[in-house]
């Protein structure tokens, strides 16, 4: 391809893998933020949740300076504390759904124009009545959200057998959450990364074509799949060209032209497409966001 990548997609990075240290709600937040907000190759941010509200006061001074947009991402509420909103139990669902919607509130705050989430781990004997909460939970985010503005609500499909175990899950079951939440709720969406696709057992087809109408957001990373006892194995986000990864400069051609091929990628309104790395052990951030950057120009220009 060689039209520029702004006119068919808008560059953004999430801001909680990159820099991991800040993925509980604290740390050096700031100074996160200030290291994307300087940035000029990123036009949108994914932000998660600050604890500190002094804090979220002053990153929000600088992202309003920035220009760039907000996205918040609240599966670190969720994945960091082990809620889950389809739990079989009442009160721990309603616990989950509770910091969503805290989240959901921070999101606002923060300017942000999409929140997105995960579904959680489950029982294949009770996976009915799972996904029964899971679509009830989500009507109240949906409607939670529709309240106070034009917030979206995107599901991220995770992987159901390997790390994450989440209930969405394979792509024939995201197609049928995601049928089911659109005839209620016109701000929901469906969140896809390149990342879970091998953890799905699915090829980039495979993940991507039954989904097409549905996806509203899109991320981009790596994964390490072959190996069990690989100390990446799973939903790590391991760095393109990390050894024994599964996605690389072909894959992640493959997935832009998919993109491209479905309408996702278009110059009416260029959507986001995010960078989902994270460093291995000892790696610098900076140059794993580096390294992605090349990625991607590079596969673009095969597309």
């Amino acid at each position: 391809m060689n039209e520029p990548i702004r006119k068919y997609f808008r560059p953004g990075i999430i801001a909680f893998m990159s820099y991991p240290s800040i993925i509980r709600g604290e740390g050096d937040i700031e100074g996160a933020i200030r290291k994307i907000a300087v940035d000029p190759y990123f036009d949108v941010i994914e932000i998660s949740w600050i604890k500190d509200p002094d804090v979220r006061a002053r990153v929000k001074k600088t992202l309003d300076q920035s220009r760039l947009s907000v996205v918040y991402g609240a599966q670190p509420r969720l994945l960091t504390t082990g809620m889950n909103i389809n739990h079989l139990e009442d009160a721990q669902n309603a616990a989950a759904l509770e910091t969503l919607k805290q989240g959901i509130d921070e999101a606002y705050e923060m300017g942000a124009s999409g929140f997105a989430f995960l579904s959680g781990n489950y029982d294949e004997a009770n996976k009915e009545k799972a996904y029964e909460i899971l679509v009830k939970n989500t009507c109240q985010l949906c409607e939670y959200a529709a309240a106070r503005g034009e917030m979206a609500v995107n599901l991220e499909v995770f992987d159901f057998d390997i790390d994450k175990k989440s209930l969405v899950g394979p792509a024939p079951l995201a197609l049928r959450f995601a049928q089911d939440m659109r005839k209620l709720h016109k701000n929901f969406g469906l969140l896809v990364d390149l990342s879970h696709v091998p953890l799905l057992h699915e090829t980039i087809r495979e993940s991507i074509l039954p989904v097409k109408d549905y996806i509203a957001h899109v991320h981009i990373g790596n994964a390490v799949c072959g190996d069990p006892s690989h100390p990446a194995y799973g939903d790590a986000h391991p760095r393109f060209g990390f050894p024994n990864g599964s996605n690389d400069v072909e894959e992640l051609t493959e997935f832009l032209r998919v993109l491209l091929e479905i309408g996702y990628l278009n110059t009416e309104k260029p959507p986001i497409v995010s960078f989902e790395v994270k460093p291995f052990g000892d790696e610098d951030p900076d140059i794993i966001i580096a390294n992605g950057k090349r990625t991607l120009e590079t596969a673009w220009a095969r597309v």
